[in-house]
């Protein structure tokens, strides 16, 4: 929450910053060579970067800050070894060893900011804000004490935060969007065509003859690459998944009810939300006081006002989402308009408005009751599923084959006789597996007889698998793809004389001939458009619309069409609507090519700073730091 908290408080140059580390900088391994960057140097730290240093304790605790983060996002847990599958080691250590390296220039720059500063800042900071709205000096220390800080290692990294900020800010924090920038993009986004046109279809190149066999032997030379047999493995494979191990029949109405109970508002209808202000007040004398004074027929800001004291807006939220559970229960316990007794809540006794009551709407139990007892029993099939995993890993420690194992736990493996790297077989069509990808990459990855790591999906289950036989990529002979060379050259021979049809007739065009008799003489219906642009879809395909937008007005010209036809097309006309600087769209696109300008500056300025700075880093410090794994991924 900290390190969500110092980033919030970096602003726009801050945002812009760790956005580009996130993409630009994941690269940063490529410039720096990875072979070269892993060295052991001791335990303490995870990378020295020029005059700074990224500790153990630091990288480990942005790393679980990230997992947690990305754990909340999915709604489901993840693994160490999913998170380093999805590279979130690596993008953690790019994005620290960006900020180390920005550490190390202000260092250099001898840049500096004073406690003063640093202090207001704090002070300034509305996460450590209470009900009051100003600084609470006991939610801070919670919040630090929560997540590991103490009050000088928190000031220490906000320092280094705010030296950050200086340099981006020096480097960016001006740039305006050039005028004519804007404009090249308005037109280019903006800029409306009216065409005429007709599509010639395959058909009217007539009947194509057969090729010869000296046709089909050329073109076969010449596609010989192309034409190659991929790599085939013959693998077998055991997957458990707890969907397929789940029986929602055992799961009784009353655990479904008190699942329902607890997340109808959220998934099934919307709660009750209310519209909620509160007054607190130093001790409960002073709050009854108030409440008279309301009751006779003050208003609460009245009553406010008098005692010096700020009314709170809690907002319309959730009774869920009020962290003070005491507000939460007088609030939600009012009728709309009224004013609740004192409340000895977190900070201090209050009075509670309800001042709007939205009630809540969701679907009956009865409805959702099915896919409840069905989430449960999935939940409760993954304990299922582990049990059959230590099983199975025993039976194979054991020196049993995939099938014996998976047989003496009563289950059996899944055998694909042939499959290429790309999920197909050997006509070509797409084998269903599951977690396919993952598991296209570690059997592509693996040898015959090698004993492979067992693979964990995204819902909990786990999949084993052996590499049976290997069928080596090859070159195809002549007679193996005699016909799919005769339906490559007869494609090629269409594309040829629809060309050479197209080009006739722009030139009958452009010598006399009006369109639409060009259209009737081919036999088809000559169409027109006349809202044309780049960024919208259009009657035309894609590359015809970029074809028309490359040519000036008046011009005649053909362009390939949808499958096997051509397009034959006259520009009639090109409207650009004047730029309006000043609306909406204009300013929202203003905003987007500034921060384009800024991310573009940030990652030259990053990448002329990788160049110079040397970067070594602990491989034990980071594989013990995210629970073990291969640093090589990094």
């Amino acid at each position: 929450m900290l390190e969500g908290m110092r980033k919030a408080s970096q602003g726009w140059a801050g945002r812009i910053f760790m956005g580009l580390v996130m993409g630009f900088i994941s690269l940063s391994f490529v410039v720096w060579g990875v072979g070269d960057i892993f060295r052991g140097f001791g335990s303490g730290k995870v990378a020295q970067v020029g005059g700074a240093e990224i500790s153990a304790d630091a990288y480990r605790n942005a790393y679980q800050t990230q997992l947690q983060a990305l754990q909340r996002q999915a709604r489901r847990a993840i693994t160490n070894d999913q998170a380093r599958a999805m590279g979130l080691d690596r993008q953690v250590l790019s994005r620290l060893i960006s900020e180390a390296i920005l550490d190390d220039r202000a260092l250099a720059l001898g840049l500096g900011l004073s406690d003063q500063e640093i202090a207001k800042s704090i002070l300034n900071d509305p996460n450590f804000a209470g009900p009051s709205g100003k600084f609470d000096v006991a939610r801070f220390r919670d919040l630090l004490r929560d997540n590991g800080f103490t009050e000088q290692s928190f000031t220490r990294e906000q320092r280094r935060a705010y030296l950050r900020q200086q340099i981006v800010e020096a480097l960016a924090g001006k740039l305006n969007t050039p005028t004519a920038l804007l404009e090249a993009v308005n037109r280019y986004r903006a800029e409306t065509r009216a065409v005429e046109y007709f599509v010639i279809p395959a058909s009217a190149v007539g009947e194509v003859p057969a090729p010869s066999d000296q046709d089909l032997q050329t073109l076969y030379e010449a596609r010989k690459a192309s034409l190659r047999a991929p790599e085939y493995r013959k693998l077998s494979y055991l997957a458990i998944a707890p969907a397929s191990l789940a029986k929602p029949n055992e799961v009784s109405d009353a655990d479904a009810k008190t699942t329902y109970d607890r997340v109808k508002g959220q998934r099934f209808g919307a709660a009750e939300k209310r519209e909620l202000e509160q007054l607190v007040f130093p001790d409960e004398k002073a709050a009854a006081e108030a409440l008279t004074k309301v009751k006779a027929g003050a208003s609460l800001a009245d009553v406010a006002k008098e005692a010096n004291l700020q009314v709170a807006e809690l907002g319309t939220v959730a009774k869920a989402d009020i962290f003070d559970k005491a507000i939460a229960e007088a609030g939600f316990s009012l009728a709309q308009g009224a004013v609740s007794d004192p409340v000895q809540g977190q900070f201090g006794w209050a009075l509670v408005k309800a001042v709007s009551v939205s009630p809540e709407s969701v679907k009956p139990f009865e409805e959702v009751a099915g896919e409840i007892k069905n989430e449960i029993a999935v939940t409760r099939a993954r304990k299922t599923s582990m049990e059959l995993r230590d099983k199975i890993e025993d039976e194979r420690t054991s020196g049993k084959a995939l099938a014996d194992a998976a047989k003496n736990v009563g289950l059996t493996t899944t055998l694909v006789e042939a499959v290429d790297a790309g999920g197909r077989n050997a006509t070509g069509a797409n084998i269903d597996m599951p977690e396919r990808e993952a598991l296209l990459k570690a059997a592509f990855a693996s040898d015959i007889g090698a004993d492979n790591d067992v693979l964990s999906t995204r819902e909990g289950g786990f999949i084993w698998f052996e590499i049976i036989s290997i069928d080596p990529a090859r070159e195809r002979r002549f007679d193996e793809v005699k016909d799919e060379v005769a339906a490559a050259w007869k494609d090629d021979e269409v594309a040829k004389r629809l060309t050479d049809k197209a080009t006739e007739i722009v030139a009958a065009i452009k010598g006399g001939q009006t369109i639409e008799d060009a259209a009737k003489a081919v036999g088809v219906e000559m169409k027109r458009d006349d809202k044309v642009r780049r960024t919208e879809l259009s009657t035309l395909p894609q590359g015809a619309v970029a074809r028309v937008f490359g040519l000036p007005v008046g011009e005649i010209a053909s362009a390939a069409g949808e499958g096997q036809s051509r397009i034959v097309f006259k520009i009639l006309d090109s409207v650009v609507p004047p730029m309006e600087a000043d609306s909406d769209v204009m300013k929202g696109l203003g905003d987007q090519l500034r921060t384009a300008m800024t991310e573009d500056v940030i990652s030259q300025y990053l990448a002329a700073l990788q160049s110079q700075t040397k970067v070594e880093i602990n491989e034990a410090a980071v594989r013990a730091a995210t629970g073990g794994g291969d640093p090589g991924s990094l």
